[in-house]
């Protein structure tokens, strides 16, 4: 009988789980995500696992990752330095469809060439002025190319890709190898996330497979792709794109593992975000428009799910305006205090007790930061390069860190960098305050909520006075937010159009109204009229306090805290290509190949050269990503214009799907 691990890394913890065939958990354990180097935390998961089963390394025939870490970068805002070669677009472009806000002060080169709707030359290459832009870029850590209807002919990214490997040997991620679909801005914003991403998934596969090697696993391993399909490892360091909303999907995939629930909304929290889905019969939905993540929408074919910036590690926020005043939770991830005291003990408690003996509160009270070992700090302005050598690597109070408010904004740059890290109060160090964690130091979560909360409202009252009261504060916060994020789902997701945003109906007065069971003249009742799954290692003490607010009920799987790892080792290896037939003038049909277009005189001649070439190229996909029994699936949708009373050839899709089960070693 087979064993199979399963690996996910979040932001916070690393999870492993041994299962039996598809069918028995044998062993499940965690350990702390290290970003400075992620082989630690995943070796500590492994080993931990690998000690509580009791089983030999050299038994797992399969290894499979989900990872939550791309779609935390980009809902942070952090990544690599990259480079956009922007092709035949106009410069407006960059600011219209929100690639320079993207792009973070990135650079971008806009370049003449491109091509039309047809796939003939719009405008030859400019490669005289990308050398020049090479010339002076040599420090971006990959490079993103996208050119007008690249899809069509992707001559000029082709040419643009050899140029830039030839003089800077950086990584380049092609627009036309990331989507087969028309809308060239969206496909360069998607190509300019995946560039972003490759370091990072990169030295996470890297990581895994030294670990798995060194503790005598050297079983295949296989990566969870933001639709919950499994692909091959070597696949997902080209296109990690693919990657984001691999945590999310792969928890869906295990939540119908661990209930057998067919309707249902699945809700994982994790440290950074939490992922919502709807199951309906038993099977989460592909997003028609692509992937979204935070403000970012790509072409990336993944589980239809709402990622909101709200987790365990979420930054908690004072609200000083109004009477009352409060906190807001998120969308950045920090360090919780409670943990990074664990790492400098003395530092952390020498700060805190300094910062509580002063009686005017500061504006970086309970705030700490240190540098993020042995990472790239290439294209730096001189003001960052100061400031991220005198954090290093030590922690240190950020009042001691930043000398003028200047500096904050090159602490912001640094921090999108993900150079440097936040520690700050969070919802865990409320539950260590509160007594329902005791992972790591409460007493130092409890100092730093006594900090904020003796924060002044607009009455001029401290909002709390008691750290206990304080911690009570922020898990309602979180309470509410969740509820906010679940409702937003249920009505984005209804069949009927209730005239107004998702966003807005959640928060609506009858909404809010209705899920207090209102009763005046008018009774007004709200809520989920479907199950919440609750997963993730934390919502066992958070949601049930979420489905009371919402009168629903609520599904703790026993396992729920590990469903990302299960989830990742039942899946299948899924790869899909799609192509297009155009017909340029009567009588000529002209297949669009990644080689380039291609004319035919027949219609059916046209499609079935472009389906045979497409499924060769699923069937080797698969086949690359290590599946076995591959079944191949064609859909051909085909549009004509009646004219004359004979139909008339417009154009063609034709989509393929091979899938099997992912081969393990024996």
């Amino acid at each position: 009988m087979a064993l199979l691990l399963g690996v996910d890394t979040g932001g916070t913890y690393t999870d492993a789980v041994l299962l039996r065939d598809e069918q028995e958990i044998v062993a499940s354990a965690k350990a702390l995500t290290t970003k400075h180097d992620l082989a630690i935390g995943i070796g500590g998961a492994v080993e931990a696992v690998l000690a509580e089963s009791g089983v030999d390394p050299a038994d797992v025939a399969m290894a499979s990752l989900s990872t939550t870490l791309a779609t935390n970068a980009l809902v942070e805002g952090q990544g690599g330095r990259v480079a956009l070669i922007y092709i035949g677009f106009k410069d407006r472009d960059l600011d219209t469809h929100g690639l320079r806000d993207a792009l973070k002060g990135d650079p971008a080169l806009v370049l003449a060439g491109g091509h039309n709707h047809a796939g003939g030359e719009a405008e030859p290459l400019d490669i005289q002025g990308l050398n020049t832009f090479l010339e002076t870029h040599m420090d971006v850590s990959a490079f993103a190319v996208a050119s007008q209807f690249a899809t069509r002919n992707p001559a000029h990214e082709l040419l643009a890709m050899a140029r830039i490997s030839e003089v800077t040997g950086a990584p380049v991620s092609a627009s036309h190898q990331l989507s087969a679909k028309l809308n060239g801005p969206k496909r360069a914003m998607t190509a300019v996330l995946n560039a972003r991403l490759i370091g990072m998934i990169d030295g996470l596969i890297a990581s895994a497979q030294g670990t798995l090697v060194r503790l005598g696993i050297n079983a295949p391993l296989m990566v969870v792709r933001g639709d919950g399909a499994l692909i091959g490892a070597e696949m997902a360091r080209e296109r990690p794109i693919e990657t984001i909303l691999s945590g999310p999907a792969a928890s869906i995939v295990g939540a119908r593992w661990l209930t057998g629930a067919d309707h249902a909304l699945v809700s994982d929290i994790g440290g950074t975000t939490t992922d919502i889905a709807v199951l309906r019969d038993g099977r989460p939905a592909i997003d028609p428009m692509g992937a979204q993540v935070g403000p970012y929408r790509t072409m990336v074919e993944a589980v239809a799910m709402r990622t909101h910036g709200l987790g365990g590690d979420s930054e908690v926020h004072f609200v000083s305006s109004g009477l009352q005043g409060g906190v807001t939770l998120g969308p950045r991830r920090v360090v919780p205090v409670s943990l990074i005291a664990l790492d400098a003990p003395e530092a952390v408690h020498a700060a805190l007790d300094a910062q509580l003996r002063s009686t005017v509160p500061g504006d970086y009270d309970g705030r700490f930061v240190r540098a993020v070992k042995g990472l790239r700090s290439e294209g730096l302005s001189p003001r960052e390069a100061v400031l991220l050598e005198r954090i290093g690597e030590h922690v240190l109070p950020m009042g001691q860190a930043l000398k003028n408010r200047i500096e904050a904004q090159s602490l912001k740059r640094l921090i999108e960098r993900g150079l440097v890290q936040i520690a700050a109060v969070t919802p865990s160090d409320a539950s260590h305050a509160l007594g329902r964690v005791d992972a790591w130091d409460a007493s130092a979560a409890s100092k730093a909520l006594a900090l904020i909360g003796r924060r002044r409202t607009g009455a001029g009252d401290m909002l709390a006075s008691d750290p206990k009261d304080m911690a009570q504060i922020i898990i309602d916060q979180l309470t509410h937010q969740t509820a906010l994020a679940l409702l937003e789902t249920g009505f984005a997701e209804e069949n009927t159009d209730f005239g107004l945003p998702a966003s807005e109906l959640a928060r609506h007065v009858l909404t809010q109204s209705g899920l207090g069971r209102h009763r005046g003249l008018l009774r007004i009742d709200a809520g989920l009229n479907l199950p919440v799954i609750g997963l993730g290692a934390s919502a066992a003490s958070y949601y049930p306090a979420v489905g009371a607010r919402l009168g629903c009920e609520t599904i703790l799987p026993e396992h729920g805290g590990v469903a990302n790892a299960i989830g990742a080792v039942v899946g299948r290896v899924t790869m899909r290509r799609q192509g297009l037939v155009s017909a340029p003038s009567e009588g000529r049909y002209r297949v669009h190949f990644e080689t380039g277009p291609e004319d035919f005189n027949n219609s059916e001649a046209a499609l079935s050269a472009l389906e045979e070439r497409l499924k060769l190229q699923a069937r080797q996909d698969a086949e690359h990503s290590g599946a076995e029994d591959i079944h191949i699936d064609v859909s051909r949708d085909i549009k004509t214009a009646k004219t004359e009373a004979r139909d008339v050839f417009i154009e063609a899709v034709i989509s393929v799907q091979a899938s099997g089960r992912p081969r393990i070693a024996v």
